[in-house]
């Protein structure tokens, strides 16, 4: 998320005394002692440097959204989205957990997560770390996917985390230098496309259209995307696509590569975050994107996005300073 007018976003603190860093090491460790650990250490012994959280991004566009940001120590708390997250690393050693290891990323390594599966994120060293990352919904892929392979297949899945893909660096690359365009969306998806399937290993080894009503998934995707802000039962599913409410479930994933209640609360955060930029009180956005209370917003957010709501304001509207270690782009 970057380069458009108004989105730059910072929170920076300058130490000047003992109080100061001791604010500050708690504002930028949000996280377990455990989980902020290589990070943590480094900004409690050494409280004459300056520390500094950034994050700036723009969209969604077509589909896409950018997003680049810069964290000393503790970044993210365990949470998933039903994104594919395409990102590269700029400077420090970005390290997190995801199907069960801790891995790191240096600066021009690719890191590919995939749809629904659960990561966190915080600094590998004491000089924090910056990245750029595009965020991709799986339709877009899966259509892109079914004009280069001549067929509707399943979206790809890459073992390694962690790469130099050259194809996908140099697409997330171009894809910061111009403003997020319509057709320059498409082509970025493209790119995106190719270089995934370059990194899957068993590309197109089953065919999704033999098991997945496309069309009629779309519907039920279709009604989910109107319905956003209220609750959609099970049943009003089933009787607009023909499906059991259990075989829904199974394409729906293949297709979109998460479940229709998981996409259903992601399409809700959507609207809370454009109200969130928008500056008004989290208790309203809660209340107009359909969750039950502002606690359930709270848990639901901090789940998909690794922030509660309120850091991700503060984050995103704050001011930057001179002392700041790195600035939001321009």
């Amino acid at each position: 998320m970057l380069l458009g007018p108004g989105v730059i976003a910072a929170t920076t603190a300058k130490r000047t005394n003992a109080t100061t860093c001791s604010v500050v090491v708690r504002y930028l460790q949000p996280m377990p002692s455990k989980e902020a650990r290589s990070g943590g250490e480094g900004l409690e012994r050494s409280c004459t440097r300056t520390a500094a959280s950034w994050i700036a991004g723009t969209g969604p566009v077509g589909g896409v959204e950018l997003f680049r940001a810069w964290f000393a120590g503790a970044a993210y708390q365990k949470h998933r989205h039903d994104t594919y997250a395409i990102g590269l690393t700029d400077d420090g050693v970005q390290v997190f957990d995801y199907r069960g290891a801790a891995r790191s990323s240096t600066p021009g390594q690719v890191v590919v997560l995939h749809p629904d599966e659960v990561h966190d994120g915080r600094a590998g060293t004491d000089e924090g770390f910056g990245y750029r990352i595009i965020y991709v919904e799986p339709s877009h892929l899966a259509e892109a996917l079914r004009v280069l392979r001549g067929r509707p297949s399943p979206l790809p899945f890459v073992a390694e985390p962690v790469s130099r893909n050259a194809r996908l660096s140099r697409a997330v690359e171009a894809a910061f230098l111009a403003p997020l365009e319509s057709l320059a969306v498409d082509s970025l998806i493209v790119d995106l496309a190719e270089g995934l399937m370059a990194e899957d290993r068993g590309g197109g080894r089953r065919i999704v259209s033999r098991h997945v009503d496309v069309r009629v998934v779309e519907r039920a995707r279709e009604l989910l995307d109107t319905e956003r802000t209220r609750v959609v039962r099970s049943t009003e599913l089933e009787t607009i696509t023909g499906l059991t409410r259990y075989d829904l479930a199974r394409q729906f994933r293949i297709m979109f590569g998460t479940s229709p209640y998981r996409y259903l609360l992601m399409r809700r955060l959507d609207l809370a975050r454009e109200g969130i930029h928008q500056g008004r009180p989290l208790v309203e956005v809660a209340c107009d994107a359909g969750f039950a209370d502002q606690a359930h917003f709270t848990r639901a957010f901090k789940s998909a996005f690794g922030l509660t709501p309120a850091r991700y304001r503060v984050l995103r509207a704050g001011q930057s300073t001179p002392s700041s270690r790195r600035r939001a782009p321009m």
